[in-house]
């Protein structure tokens, strides 16, 4: 059985230095210890664990089932004490409020730099950690309490939370200028599935729709590139790599103008309408400052138009 007492935080970050070495001496340098104090801790780790973490090698150490289950939890655990200290590091500056936010890829890109940009401005005394996931899991971590404020484009049947409207938009297809749909106004979603396609990354909402909508109709995309951000995907589709989904936010420059080096077809489905919404578990129940950005938000409640 596990004793947490006779192991520390120092214990984990050799042993993870070690596993991500795969060599106790290389593992060992890069914590600044002596090959043998490292061996010294991995032992009392092991004692401690009740069980082998590496097989010894000749020429380095390989990870038991029991080794590769520890190193996911002590990357965690890390990961989670790095988040710590950057919540806490603006109230050690003297900053007043701290907001929890996540969004999804949609609101990351498109509206929030400026929208979160003019609400710290007029609020400095407050901080915003921010980070991008998928709406099912916004709204998950809303429900659970771990983030005070979520922005996502889906609605997640059953969940306890209240959905405030933040912004409409609508998907478009982009295609490059000499495509063969390029003077094309509308067009079916089915039109263009044989179409090699630049996407979002996988795991984003754009991607889980967009894959998932094929596939009820059937096909399986053929998705030639894969990308970080809407504007990669545009300079992608740009190059005529492929077609792509993108809400019509996007293609939007600082002057409020389309982008010219990009065809944008309006889509013909009831699905392209893409509306975002600010979701909190309790508006009553969320301290000053997170009430303050949630009205900050749904006052910019606007449609981009067509």
């Amino acid at each position: 059985m596990t004793n947490p007492s006779r192991y520390d935080l120092d214990d984990l970050r050799v042993f993870l230095a070690i596993a991500e070495a795969r060599n106790l001496t290389h593992g060992a340098q890069q914590v600044n210890l002596a090959p043998s104090s490292a061996s010294h801790r991995l032992r009392g780790l092991e004692e401690a664990m009740g069980t082998p973490l590496f097989t010894r090698q000749a020429r380095g150490v390989t990870l038991t089932a029991a080794g590769e289950t520890l190193m996911r939890h002590a990357r965690r655990v890390f990961a989670q004490l790095e988040q710590m200290h950057a919540d806490l590091s603006p109230l050690a500056r003297g900053v007043r409020g701290h907001v929890r936010l996540w969004a999804n890829t949609h609101a990351t890109h498109t509206y929030l730099p400026a929208d979160l940009s003019a609400f710290l401005k007029e609020f400095p005394q407050v901080s915003i950690s921010l980070e991008e996931h998928p709406s099912l899991d916004i709204v998950m971590a809303v429900v659970r309490g771990e983030v005070d404020v979520g922005v996502v484009a889906d609605e997640v049947e059953g969940a306890d939370v209240e959905l405030i409207p933040y912004r409409f938009d609508h998907l478009v297809l982009i295609a490059p200028l000499n495509h063969p749909r390029a003077r094309r106004k509308r067009i079916k979603f089915s039109e263009v599935l044989n179409d090699p396609f630049v996407m979002l990354h996988a795991g984003s909402s754009i991607h889980t729709f967009t894959v998932n909508t094929a596939a009820a109709l059937g096909k399986h995309l053929d998705v030639r590139i894969q990308v970080r951000s809407f504007e990669a995907v545009c300079r992608m589709v740009s190059a005529g790599v492929g077609v792509g989904l993108v809400p019509r936010s996007a293609l939007i420059d600082h002057q409020g103008k389309l982008r010219a080096d990009l065809s944008v077809i309006e889509l013909d489905e009831p699905w392209a309408q893409r509306d975002l919404k600010v979701c909190v578990r309790n508006t009553e129940a969320l301290n000053s400052f997170a009430k303050h950005l949630l009205l900050h938000l749904a006052a910019n409640c606007s449609e981009i138009k067509k």
